[in-house]
Order: structure tokens, then sequence, then C-alpha cells
């Protein structure tokens, strides 16, 4: 990767901007909110959701760059810890989109799904069962199993899917990934 964004984002910008129109974005477990920002920088409402105050510190400070000055006015930060009652957390109905980048957290997926809107995307990267050879991380909890999003989604319009290994992931090291772009029916 050479961006600091997914390159999944640009791919599917247009597709991204479409579903704005009906709502904001989630970028869920956003950490310093590489992705979102991208989103922000192509006028897409944004809502920034981590755990970590720092995490969203750091997303607070991105966005009074001069360059974002005049789209932070699309971002909203969420302090929340999704692996604690998630379904009191996302509402049905709720976002246009949500990307989910590095991150798995299996009893979320039904409330993940409902959350978006009818005709709303999916933007899902993590890794995958293969990815222990590579580095971290490694536990099972956290590593997606072949096929594993295309059940989650089953019924929804793929765009994009891809599960393999990328050479040249973040820091230029190789990964093994799971790559899901999808369109929840009307």
């Amino acid at each position: 990767m050479s961006t600091a964004y997914s390159d999944l984002l640009r791919v599917h910008l247009k597709a991204i901007s479409e579903a704005s129109l009906r709502g904001p974005f989630l970028d869920m477990a956003c950490g310093k909110g590489r992705n979102g920002l991208y989103l922000i920088g192509n006028n897409i409402p944004t809502v920034f959701a981590d755990r970590s105050q720092d995490a969203l510190d750091q997303v607070t400070q991105q966005l009074s760059r001069p360059s974002l000055d005049a789209e932070n006015k699309l971002a909203t930060l969420w302090s929340v810890d999704f692996e604690t009652e998630p379904q009191q957390q996302l509402k049905e109905n709720s976002f246009a989109g949500i990307v989910v980048f590095r991150y798995l957290h299996r009893p979320l997926m039904a409330s993940l799904k409902n959350a978006i809107l009818p005709g709303g995307l999916i933007i899902y990267e993590t890794f995958t069962v293969d990815q222990p050879q590579f580095g971290r991380p490694k536990n099972p909890d956290f590593l997606l199993r072949p096929g594993e999003l295309s059940q989650y989604f089953s019924g929804w319009e793929v765009l994009h899917q891809f599960e393999g290994r990328i050479e040249d992931y973040a820091g230029g090291q190789p990964a093994a990934v799971a790559q899901f772009v999808a369109r929840k029916p009307f």
C-alpha cells in the first residue's frame, strides 16, 4: 500500500459518494483516522468511532490541518467501545456506509449489517487466518476464515472481493488479507 488510506476507498469513491447523499459513513475502530480522513477530504460526512480517546485526539489534530479545515464540519467523533453491548450502540439504518479496516469482532456483525441503510455500502478489509506467517495478529479471534465476509453479507451486491496475500501492505510488509465491498439490497 503506497497511500496512507486504503486503496479500496479510492477505487470505490464514486459508489461511496453516491451512497453518502443519504447519510454519513462510519469509520469503525478508526484508529488514527487514515481512512475516514480520506473520506472527509472527498466531502463525505464521516463519523470517526474508536474506544481510544488518544486515537480520537489524533483525528482531531489531523482535522485541524489547513487542508481539511473547510471539511472538518463533515466530521463527527464518537468515543465508543463496540465490544460492549454493540446492539445498543449501532442503531438500525444509521449509516450510508461503514468502513472497517484491521478490526474484527464477530458478535458485532449482525448489528453492523443492520446499521447500514438500504443501498448503503460495507467496505471491509482485515487479516485472514494466513496472517500469522507474516506477523501479527496471530489470535484466530481476530483473523477471518476463508469466505467468512461473503457469508456474513450473503445476498448483498458484491462490488469487490479479494482474499490472499498482498506483498506491499502497510509498512512494505506482506500480509494475508480479505477485502470486501458490497451494497446492501434496497
